[in-house]
């Protein structure tokens, strides 16, 4: 045997290895197998000092609120050994056992499948991880007020050491409705969310009212179509809500319930009249309210301090029916914000904000026509927009088609022309033609040139802050947004005191009157 010496990793040489006579070994060979030595040996070996512990990617596994016997999505929790060497997980356990209603999936083993709650026998080797994975079905608590539920989740290690990390779940109990028509008259309460499957439908004869803290959650697809009557009696502290049913979230930072098309929408059939919708908060439906052609005798509905947010399709569509609207925030829709064909709608101290973030082919906030998809001619009887705030991304967000039947060569002779804008912030070309002139009094209008002052220039010219910025808060990440004008937006104190008389308070209960010059818009401008 001959000594071979081998280059030392830190500088001389050492005769480290013994080979047969008549063999070589080239150096950097010999650097390889002893890499893969000192590798292997730390891989495999295994610690048992107390000071060698787990760590967690959370320090608690904290659930959205859950609806009781609905089961939780999933949470994802990574283990991580930090050390250099192994360390071996005796067993892990909830501590409440079989009364536990989590369900744990550790790096693959189910503990459901032990009657304990128990699993035993892991090992995180030196600078690697195991994932666990947790989800929660509630029984039902029999009872209206949430509740909290707690458990802990137990690592066992070798060394003696135990590791304990919360589970934590907020629990509320439901009402569940599948496929449930309403034959008679028929109040819903704030004691408890109403889950809705398939679908609600009020019957011509009947009346449904919303009382004040009412929520109605829609499984996907799921809508409410009204034949007879819709009342909503929310109010400020207490807004009746109309939402998608999942409470989790798509991403850590982001609910389900701040995205649309999360359930259908509500419609008001030809049949049903003299709706009446106060402080109502309908959201992330593939539609907002449909209102369907009806008689033009009586009001089909009257909507007040509302908000319908966030849509996949029209927030409000008004076909050939009488509306009133006032102090209410409709926006963000994939499709237009108002849709008014024909009919009679007055709008007064309404915001209306086409800023839907999901698609760059997103439509106007306001579209006013009298003729539908060429064919159906629907006379417009008038179309009054009073102190409202009309804006959006684009620089035009207002879509007039030709009000002339003849256009669409339809056998009607008169051209409607029944519209106004008073006292309104407006995102549209400023209409100079003397047909236009008398119905838009008192406006101001958006600006649009990047030389105007209004606008901050950017270095990106796609990133520059246009119509957005006249508000307090537009967080297209994660999707929230406050329509309430900044100090020095232009949309203060450009509405008529007048018509603000009749509503003295926003939607948000602050008063127009404080400083004798009201905001267009359903929100004030208040200076803290």
């Amino acid at each position: 045997m001959a000594k071979v010496t081998t280059p030392s990793l830190t500088g001389g040489s050492k005769p480290e290895l013994s080979v047969p006579d008549g063999e070589t070994v080239r150096g950097g060979s010999v650097i390889l197998l002893l890499f893969c030595f000192l590798s292997c040996d730390s891989y495999d070996s295994f610690t048992t000092d107390r000071s060698s512990t787990l760590s967690f990617s959370r320090d608690t596994l904290q659930f959205d609120t859950v609806l009781t016997t609905v089961p939780s999505s999933t949470l994802t929790m990574s283990v991580y050994n930090r050390g250099d060497k192994g360390l071996r997980i005796n067993e892990v356990w909830l501590e409440r056992g079989a009364n536990s209603p989590f369900r744990i999936n550790i790096d693959g083993q189910d503990m459901s499948r032990s009657a304990a709650n128990r699993v035993s026998d892991f090992e995180v080797r030196g600078r690697d991880s195991i994932i666990v994975r947790a989800e929660v079905t509630l029984p039902e608590f029999q009872a209206d007020a949430p509740r909290e539920v707690k458990d802990f989740l137990v690592f066992h290690l070798e060394s003696g050491i135990e590791q304990r990390i919360p589970l934590v779940v907020v629990g509320r109990d439901a009402f569940f409705l599948r496929a449930r028509t309403l034959l008679n008259d028929t109040s819903f309460s704030a004691r408890r969310p109403i889950v809705i499957f398939d679908s609600l439908v009020v019957a011509p004869a009947a009346t449904l009212t919303l009382e004040a803290g009412s929520q109605l959650y829609f499984h996907e697809g799921a809508g409410l179509t009204v034949h007879g009557r819709l009342l909503a009696q929310g109010t400020l502290e207490a807004p009746v809500i109309l939402r998608g049913d999942r409470t989790d979230r798509m991403f850590d930072y982001l609910p389900y319930d701040n995205l649309p098309n999360r359930w259908g929408g509500v419609v008001l059939t030809a049949s049903s009249l003299g709706n009446e919708l106060n402080y109502l908060d309908l959201h992330s439906g593939s539609f907002g309210l449909q209102c369907d052609s009806s008689s033009m005798d009586e009001r089909k509905l009257l909507l007040t301090n509302s908000i319908i947010h966030n849509v996949g399709g029209d927030a409000l569509s008004v076909r050939h029916c009488k509306v009133e609207v006032c102090n209410t925030e409709i926006s963000n829709a994939a499709f237009r914000c108002v849709y008014q064909c024909g009919g009679d709608a007055s709008f007064l101290h309404c915001t209306i904000a086409q800023f839907y973030p999901l698609s760059s082919n997103r439509s106007f906030a306001l579209e006013v026509c009298n003729v539908e998809d060429s064919l159906t001619y629907r006379p417009l009887v008038r179309a009054d927009y009073v102190n409202c705030v009309i804006t959006g991304y684009a620089d035009d967000v207002i879509l007039f088609p030709s009000l002339d039947p003849k256009d669409f060569v339809l056998d009607v002779d008169n051209p409607q022309t029944n519209y106004s804008f008073r006292n309104c912030f407006l995102a549209t070309e400023v209409p100079d033609d003397e047909d236009y002139a008398p119905r838009f009094v008192e406006n101001v209008f958006d600006l649009k040139s990047s030389t105007d002052a209004w606008i901050i220039p950017s270095a990106d010219d796609s990133k520059t802050l246009r119509h957005e910025k006249n508000f307090t808060l537009f967080d297209s990440h994660d999707f929230l947004y406050d329509f309430t004008p900044v100090e020095e937006s232009p949309i203060r104190g450009i509405a008529d005191a007048t018509r603000s008389a009749e509503w003295p308070l926003d939607r948000l209960g602050r008063s127009r009157q404080a400083d004798g010059a009201p905001d267009a818009g359903c929100y004030e401008f208040i200076k803290k």
